[in-house]
């Protein structure tokens, strides 16, 4: 059972804080608001209200001023919330004295969505990754989890009291679990290498579904593929990457990654902590891009994600834009996408439509740098005809005495194994 949230139990009642700031207009802020309205449903939290406040001048203490804080506090309490959630980082001394001033648990976006991830993680690497990145989040956080400390007795002079003495020995328990992470980590990584370098040797193309959260993406690889991923109308749904392959029209194979959705302001160290999900996408041949249609936050959610395929090498890579939830868009956004995104392709995971045309432009996208090539196959070297319709495209098929004839789209990689069967027109 997840330690941060247990279904069992009556749900956590949060209130939620947004800031406006000069960075942070008060249009993002408000997006970013009802966006951490989503995260805390995620998790199973109850919504109990909602307040933006504007940051005129950072105070150490508590961000905001005094007087927003006792507001802050005040709206909270009127509301019989459990807990306080800022849409914005606070330091170690601001939670602990936001705690002390309301008497309520406070936490910030980064903790939330640490808390969720340890919630959805499945595979072992998966686990691994969220408790580091939670470990190293409440590394510095340790005081404020002893309330004994403020009230620990004084020993003879140089001595430490008790809640010292226990901070120290949680924090070295701490650090030396974060150091066998690690080293676990090396070696699940080491195993995932390997899996990777059999696809390889497979050289079958590689295509990557990735975009924001909750844009459909599982439900996108269930439709194509059939593989029974879990797909949930929530925030992080799943977290761990599955592959599984797809067979075009054409007899053409390849394998389809879905990566964890991208998120604003992603802690960091859960940034770091799922690369190897992301790598899947650096790596691949192919992006496919889905954004949520109906969702009237896309545009800036499609520019979260390409941010990130920029930080992760793969801004470059040839991608698809998948504009999904098409059946839940109204006729004046599906004309908007029409002007504003022309080579988006409209599809619905869930009811089956554009998926065709989908799995047309995955092959159109696939073979767009492959050479064109008439090819008599002999008898003797039939094994090259099913890796042609793998890795390639075939056009044209005829079986003859000599060997059988192909017109056919060849990958860079498999051009100089054919050369020798190449005709110049079809025998």
């Amino acid at each position: 059972m997840n330690e941060y949230f247990d279904p069992r139990l009556k749900a956590e009642r949060a209130f939620l804080v947004g800031v406006e700031t000069d960075k942070v207009k008060k249009e993002e802020a408000s997006s970013l608001l009802r966006e951490l309205g989503g995260l805390a449903r995620s998790l199973g939290l109850e919504i109990t209200g909602l307040m933006q406040v504007k940051l005129r001048e950072k105070t150490a203490s508590l961000l905001l001023g005094t007087g927003k804080a006792d507001e802050v506090v005040a709206a909270a309490k009127a509301e019989g919330a459990d807990s306080i959630v800022f849409d914005h980082a606070l330091s170690p001394i601001q939670q602990r004295n936001w705690e002390t001033l309301s008497s309520l648990k406070v936490y910030d976006r980064a903790e939330l969505i640490i808390k969720i991830f340890s919630s959805r993680a499945l595979t072992k690497e998966a686990s691994l990754q969220v408790e580091l990145a939670r470990l190293e989040y409440s590394l510095p956080r340790l005081a404020h989890s002893y309330e004994d400390l403020s009230r620990q007795r004084g020993g003879r002079y140089g001595t430490k009291g008790s809640g010292e003495q226990k901070i120290e020995l949680d924090r070295r328990s701490i650090e030396q679990r974060i150091h066998e992470i690690k080293e676990e980590l090396k070696d699940v990584r080491k195993s995932r290498d390997v899996q990777r370098k059999k696809r390889e040797k497979i050289s079958l193309p590689r295509a990557a579904i990735v975009g924001y959260t909750n844009a459909g993406k599982s439900s996108l690889l269930n439709a194509l593929t059939t593989a029974q991923v879990l797909a949930e109308d929530k925030l992080f749904a799943t977290l761990d990457p599955t592959t599984r392959k797809l067979i075009l029209s054409s007899g053409a194979t390849l394998l389809v990654t879905d990566t964890v959705g991208f998120v604003r302001n992603l802690p960091h160290g859960l940034v770091e902590a799922f690369k190897a999900t992301l790598e899947e996408a650096s790596t691949s041949d192919l992006l496919i891009h889905v954004a949520d249609a109906s969702d009237p936050e896309v545009e800036s959610h499609m520019k979260t994600t390409e941010k990130v395929l920029d930080e992760i090498g793969s801004g470059a890579l040839p991608r698809l834009l998948v504009l999904n939830k098409i059946d839940l868009a109204s006729d004046e956004t599906r004309t908007h996408w029409s002007v504003l995104h022309p080579e988006g392709i409209e599809i619905s995971a869930k009811t089956g439509f554009g998926l065709d045309l989908l799995a047309k432009e995955i092959e159109k996208a696939l073979t767009a740098k492959m050479d064109e090539m008439a090819l008599l196959i002999p008898h003797e070297h039939y094994a090259l005809v099913p890796l042609l319709h793998r890795e390639g495209s075939v056009i044209r098929e005829r079986a003859g005495e000599e060997g059988t004839f192909l017109r056919c789209r060849v990958p860079a990689k498999l051009a100089e194994r054919v050369k020798p069967f190449v005709v110049k027109e079809e025998e």
